[in-house]
């Protein structure tokens, strides 16, 4: 049968008004790629798959919400969209406009946004405008400016959303046999981890499986879920999840809580580190923020090994563990070719090239 999408497929088990026209680019079926060398390497002993949401159209997860987000807001005749971002919105957003021929307003913070994105958003013919201030402040903004005007809002905290994203979890589920003891993630807006959590609920009680722990990982410098407090001036590399005030924070805490599970922050440092590990170890390249959730998963496995007596640290032996990548590498390249090595120039002549190679 040929795949037509996510509505058409999981459509009944989502929560979408009967007025929704579908608006897809035949996002979701992202592969689920066993990952035994980065498992070998972070110690052994678990089944390690990543969940690569790079794969989705516009190269990230935030297809999935968009799709449903999109076509409610065509069925109900709605002319324009809008969204704060910090790049991987914004191009979804612009994408599915673009496919249901509705205009689209992309606010995001001025220079904070990967190149890659911002392109993307262009490309699909979105209104971009930058602010001088954070993300917090373009979601505010848009709020606002939704709230006074018919223009539809298409961030995280519009509930279809959420039903669209919660697929990401059916489809972990349809391929394992069962939801993973561990579900590794980045947060920023947290609507990830809010929509994970629900399908979970939703769908692993229908087939009857256990539900996961979820591993919710922030980026030190915009860590509130961690700090406990909003961050004024969020900082990181991980630009998709630089966010200093979650939309959804409340129901990613709850998140962590009912599934016995855990949100914490690390490094930048850690996270760059593990981004070149799963390209090197997997062949699989994200974008920072996507390896956030691997790069909380290491530290929490070494956590574990140091203090085996203590009650922190991940124990993950035997166990099925699924991490989440959300965006492709080509979404933020600059993080990698800043810092790149020139290539070696050679004459084009084969002792050149032996000698090179060969070190003859």
């Amino acid at each position: 049968m040929t795949y037509q999408g996510l509505i058409h497929t999981y459509g009944h088990f989502l929560d979408l008004p009967i007025h929704s026209r579908t608006v897809s680019l035949l996002e979701g079926r992202t592969p689920l790629i066993r990952a035994d060398n980065l498992s070998r390497h972070l110690g052994g002993g678990f089944e390690l798959f990543i969940k690569y949401e790079g794969l989705n159209p516009t190269g990230s997860f935030k297809d999935r919400g968009m799709t449903a987000a999109v076509s409610e807001a065509l069925g109900r005749g709605a002319t324009t969209v809008i969204c704060a971002s910090t790049g991987n919105t914004a191009a979804s957003a612009a994408a599915y406009a673009a496919r249901a021929g509705m205009k689209s307003i992309v606010l995001i913070p001025q220079g904070k946004v990967a190149a890659g994105k911002l392109a993307g958003a262009i490309a699909y013919g979105a209104q971009v405008i930058q602010i001088d201030g954070s993300f917090d402040d373009a979601l505010t903004m848009v709020v606002e400016i939704t709230n006074k005007h018919p223009i539809c809002l298409v961030n995280s905290i519009n509930p279809y959303r959420i039903e669209g994203q919660k697929t990401a979890a059916f489809e972990i589920v349809d391929e394992l046999g069962s939801a993973p003891d561990w579900l590794c993630l980045p947060v920023g807006n947290a609507g990830n981890i809010t929509s994970y959590w629900a399908g979970f609920k939703q769908y692993s009680g229908l087939k009857s499986a256990l539900l996961p722990r979820m591993l919710g990982v922030q980026a030190a410098g915009a860590a509130p879920l961690v700090l406990g407090h909003a961050v004024e001036n969020p900082e990181t590399v991980a630009t998709a999840i630089r966010i200093g005030k979650p939309a959804r924070g409340e129901q990613a805490m709850q998140a962590a809580e009912e599934s016995q599970g855990r949100i914490i922050a690390v490094s930048d440092e850690r996270i760059l580190e593990m981004q070149k590990l799963l390209a090197k170890l997997e062949g699989i390249w994200v974008e920072p923020a996507s390896a956030t959730g691997l790069a909380g998963l290491a530290a929490e496995i070494e956590s574990g090994k140091r203090r085996p007596e203590a009650l922190e640290g991940l124990k993950v032996e035997g166990q099925k563990v699924v991490a989440v990548c959300t965006g492709h590498g080509l979404k933020d390249s600059e993080i990698i070719t800043r810092d790149m090595q020139k290539p070696s120039v050679v004459p084009p002549r084969l002792d050149a090239l032996e000698e090179v190679i060969l070190g003859n």
